[in-house]
């Protein structure tokens, strides 16, 4: 079973990311070389990919262009689907190629895998949770260094959606900007002005700056830390008329009641920030019968 629908399958970053992603971890983990490995005999072996837990499998472009960069005869036989659900003791993948190279690339490949299929794993929870509402589960910029497209594509796999790439594809107007602004009407105004042709997402605080902001128009607006009579009364406001993201605090047990309310987007730090690495193995030989 697939996190996502497989008419929507989710698209991995460029090569040539993944490639720079690839070269960062290999450049710092071998160094100027494997001096453990190198005591190997360099035949010809085989290994297989062990997932110790249930888990939605996220990261195989990764996995794979860390073998394929030491090895590039290296022979990779999936038996799951990016995105799949998983059990544990599920064998994901079978390998057949240089033995040096194997154990080699094993803990850079490992490293991707279990931090981008514990981001999609942890997404497909909220996105289960808030199932029959109208809620979408957002990430943030809460990313690993380095590896912000790896770790949104991991939420796309676990069937949430994107906010804003960066500080570059959207204006989002938060509470130093408004300040600055002088009032949250002064800030909109402000950034239509300069960037009209972006997205604008603007925060408030109070319900009294929500209905400044419906009155001014923008493209979205954050309701951070509202309690539960604020949310509902914010959604009443609202009316429909400009989409509602609710961010802070936000956890597995209190997801639905939020989206219970009527908003539109929730947005979760910890997709990206709390990573809960999945258990995973590469062994060498073949997989168990």
């Amino acid at each position: 079973m697939s996190a996502h629908s497989d008419q929507m399958a989710p698209v991995p970053p460029p090569v040539e990311v993944v490639e720079a992603d690839v070269s960062r971890a290999l450049a710092e983990d071998v160094g100027a070389g494997d001096a453990t490995a190198a005591l190997l005999p360099d035949v010809e072996d085989s290994a297989y990919l062990l997932c110790k837990q249930a888990a939605v499998v996220c990261g195989r472009p990764w996995f794979d262009a860390c073998h394929l960069r030491l090895d590039p005869g290296v022979q990779i036989e999936w038996r799951v689907r990016e995105g799949d659900r998983v059990d544990a003791g599920t064998v994901l993948a079978t390998l057949h190629g240089r033995a040096r190279a194997l154990v080699t690339a094993e803990r850079a490949s490992l490293n991707f895998m279990q931090t981008l299929s514990a981001t999609a794993t942890a997404t497909a929870a909220f996105v289960e949770a808030v199932r029959g509402t109208r809620a979408r589960i957002l990430d943030t910029r809460k990313t690993i260094p380095g590896l912000r497209l790896a770790q949104k594509y991991a939420v796309r796999i676990g069937g949430g959606s994107n906010h804003r790439m960066g500080l570059f594809d959207a204006v989002m107007l938060k509470e130093n900007h408004v300040r600055a602004a002088g009032s949250v009407t002064a800030a909109i105004q402000r950034a239509r002005e300069l960037q009209p042709q972006l997205p604008l997402i603007v925060e408030v605080e109070t319900l009294a700056e929500l209905s400044e902001a419906v009155a001014q128009g923008c493209d979205r607006i954050l309701i951070d830390d509202f309690d539960a009579d604020m949310r509902r009364e914010a959604v009443r406001i609202a009316a429909g008329r400009i989409p509602l993201e609710v961010s802070g605090g936000v956890d597995l047990g209190s997801v639905r009641s939020i989206a219970d309310d009527g908003v539109d987007c929730i947005s979760i730090g910890g997709l990206t920030k709390h990573v809960q690495a999945i258990d995973l193995s590469l062994k060498l030989g073949p997989p168990p019968a």
